[in-house]
């Protein structure tokens, strides 16, 4: 039978349309909605006609341990569907007639508070009981349905267990069965909870399990909490207790303290001094073997062939302390000391524990000089005072800066107080000064002892000889500067005056006492030019820019031969006048000469007078330069011997050799001549001879004409035996039937 209200789902909604006679729709189509009322006309009925259930004698009252359903076909949400459930007997009635209590509205049967002090005391293994079912709610009236529970009585299962102790890092097959529970009763679900937190489960049949591997280090010991519930979640019972033990395995490295800054230890400390305390930590059980640590030093290792370490390791301490071997100052040494486990015996853990240690200064050193002897030194008697003697270096083999202080003293050798010292506060270098003027006569030579102290307090034995210092200072006898004949110069020159002009002569006032070297400061134009030895001041180019009535001044400066430090100077004061009126340049042949390309060490003399009295009207010194020819001045370079001479020589390395005519302009108080030198440029022998071409030599036929008369014989040759080759072939046409045994033989040549 279809309940009704599903009825009410399957009925069509239908549309309703007003229309007129001819189909004219008026109003619509509207939706009707026909609602079906719900009559209780269906009975409730249970899922099961008997149900069946065990209920352990540890069940707390109050915990449903079983659930009944039932069901009406009815409208759902409505009284006619309103199902309520109710014991309606029990048997046996004892020891209590109401043991059991029933939740109306869900049917969840549970043990009554009565019935669960009773339940201790019962002899009975089962119960049985009627229950019914009705509809229309808490009324009255409505239908109604029963069913019989059956409810067997068990003895509790639910018993504590004792400690498990279980390894850490155990190499089994996870999840790894460790221990089972169980509830008498029916219907459980079993819920694990562990405290803290850990990798344990329990299944459906109560087998407790670690799902990994545990890490005493991490936690060593866990609490789990086992519940029996319902299919609600409620507790049947107090949930058991498991105390879950992790036993320690050796799986933990000794761990170094952090490297801390270094350790200093003052040098010269005595043996048996403690650098420092290791303690290494192992995160294994306390006081077991595991993390039962002792100390071995591995570096600094023994030197070879010395007895005795220069630091020692108690192996159960870790004390660090120092052996017999000194330490230096400044010295930096990295300790490595080995940390083991198990007390150092096979298959333990170690590490390697680190400790700088930095061995301080103490100023056990006295300062000394780098060099005990300086000098001797010369200064002359007329040095002024302030002027620095010497420097002098010492050094202090301590590394503190403090210890490296010094103080400088002049111990003896200086009683009238010439001289005198200063040097930075924190610098290893004094200098010795002179305070006073020297004295040649008063006393030729001296002999400074400087002597070096450390400001600080010296540990240890006091200064050695290198503290001291001796400065040899020997006094020179000053000489006085030279002097020139005037105190001022001054020449005219015209501005036209060629290169090579002697212009006047500088000389010492004293020439037989003393020889000066000579040169010009100033010369910025590059005009003149003076001889080094004579002082002769010559022009050096021509005087391209100089206008009359300019003056050009340069400095004249003289440096004694034998002192060169000795040396003095004048001004030298250039007028220039107006050039003299153009002549004419007079040439006169020089007779030719050779010289030898390449370039070999020697020259032409080109003299300056001319035996002419015409081109000569006194005596010298004449100036000597090379024509205006750009070619020449590039070939050739002249040089002025004298007033009366000049050298003349190949400017390049190679000239082509052939005979050149070389311009050389001679002048004289203003008069001009051209010398036209003939040169043959030539190749040479080894002994500097000009090598020249052979002429041509009468009665020996030149090239053109032998070769002339090879070809005329060629061609007289080829014409005979074009003449013979043509006659025997009109021979051969002349007699055709000829044997061939009667032709001739060819010749063969």
């Amino acid at each position: 039978m279809v309940p009704a209200w599903l009825w009410l789902l399957c009925v069509s909604i239908p549309q309703v349309t007003l229309e007129t006679q001819d189909g004219r729709v008026l109003w619509g189509p509207q939706l009707v909605l026909v609602h079906v009322k719900d009559e209780n006309d269906q009975v409730p009925r249970f899922s099961q006609a008997i149900y069946r259930a065990h209920l352990s004698r540890d069940t707390r009252p109050g915990i449903p341990f079983l659930f009944l359903e039932a069901s009406d076909w009815d409208e759902p949400g409505t009284a006619n569907s309103d199902l309520r459930f109710h014991v309606l007997s029990q048997t046996p009635a004892q020891p209590s007639p109401d043991m059991f209590q029933l939740e109306p509205r869900l049917g969840a049967l549970a043990l009554s508070p009565k019935g669960s002090t009773s339940l201790d005391h019962a002899l009975e293994r089962t119960y049985q009981l009627l229950v019914q079912v009705k509809d229309m709610g808490d009324q009255v009236s409505g239908h109604q349905a029963t069913a019989t529970v059956e409810v067997s009585i068990t003895e509790s299962t639910w018993v504590p267990l004792e400690p498990i102790h279980l390894a850490e890092n155990l190499k089994v097959l996870y999840p790894h069965h460790m221990a089972q529970v169980h509830w008498s009763g029916g219907d459980v679900h079993y819920h694990l909870e562990s405290h803290p937190p850990g990798p344990f489960d329990v299944n459906a049949e109560g087998n407790l399990y670690v799902t990994r591997e545990l890490d005493r280090e991490a936690q060593a010991e866990y609490l789990l909490q086992v519940r029996a519930q319902n299919s609600r979640g409620e507790d049947y019972a107090a949930p058991l207790e498991l105390h879950v033990l992790v036993m320690d395995e050796n799986d933990n490295v000794p761990v170094c303290p952090p490297r801390d800054p270094a350790v200093s230890i003052p040098e010269l400390s005595p043996p048996g001094t403690e650098v420092t305390r290791l303690s290494a930590e192992d995160a294994d059980a306390p006081g077991s073997p595991n993390s039962h640590i002792v100390y071995q030093l591995l570096s600094p290792e023994p030197e070879d062939g010395v007895e005795g370490r220069a630091f020692q390791v108690d192996p159960t301490s870790g004390s660090v302390t120092l052996g017999v071997l000194p330490l230096r100052a400044g010295q930096n040494i990295l300790l490595l000391v080995l940390a083991m486990d198990l007390a150092g015996t096979e298959g333990g853990f170690s590490s390697t524990c680190e400790v700088e240690v930095t061995v301080t200064d103490i100023n056990d050193h006295a300062p000394e000089f780098i060099t005990s002897q300086i000098g001797p030194i010369s200064l002359p008697e007329d040095v002024e005072p302030g002027t620095l003697v010497a420097m002098l270096t010492a050094t202090d083999a301590d590394l503190e800066p403090a210890f490296r202080l010094m103080d400088f003293a002049i111990e003896r050798g200086d009683t009238e107080g010439i001289f005198g010292l200063d040097w930075e506060p924190d610098s290893g270098h004094v200098r010795l000064r002179l305070c006073k003027n020297l004295s040649y006569e008063a006393a030729p030579s001296h002999e400074v002892v400087v002597v070096v102290r450390s400001v600080a307090k010296l540990v240890g034995p006091g200064p050695g000889p290198g503290a001291t210092a001796m400065v040899t200072v020997l006094v020179e006898r000053v000489m006085p500067p030279p002097k020139l004949d005037q105190e001022s110069y001054e020449a005219s020159v015209p501005i036209s005056a060629p290169a090579g002009s002697l212009l006047l002569t500088i000389q010492p006032s004293d020439p037989i006492s003393r020889t000066l070297r000579f040169s010009l400061v100033n010369d910025s134009e590059g005009w003149l030019c003076i001889e080094k030895v004579s002082g002769e001041v010559h022009t050096a180019q021509s005087l391209q820019g100089a206008q009359p009535g300019d003056t050009y001044t340069v400095l004249v400066e003289a440096q004694d031969t034998d002192e060169p430090r000795l040396s003095t100077s004048a001004p030298l004061v250039i007028h220039f006048l107006k050039a003299p009126p153009a002549q004419a340049l007079t040439p006169a042949p020089v007779p030719s000469r050779h010289l030898c390309t390449p370039r070999q060490d020697h020259g032409l003399i080109v003299s300056g007078p001319s035996k002419d009295p015409d081109l000569a009207s006194g005596h010298g010194p004449y100036s000597f330069t090379l024509g205006p020819n750009p070619t020449v001045q590039r070939d050739w370079r002249l040089q002025t011997l004298n007033g009366s001479h000049a050298y003349l020589t190949l400017a390049l390395h190679w000239v082509e050799p052939r005979e050149h005519i070389i311009p050389v302009v001679v002048s004289h108080n203003a008069q001009m001549w051209q010398l036209l030198v003939r040169v043959i440029v030539c190749r040479c022998n080894v002994e500097g001879q000009c090598m020249r071409k052979v002429g041509h030599m009468k009665g020996m036929p030149t090239k053109l004409s032998a070769v002339g008369i090879l070809v005329g014989t060629l061609v007289a040759i080829g014409i005979f035996l074009i003449l013979i080759f043509t006659h025997w072939t009109m021979s051969r046409k002349k007699d055709p039937d000829q044997p061939a045994d009667s032709v001739p033989l060819k010749g063969t040549v």
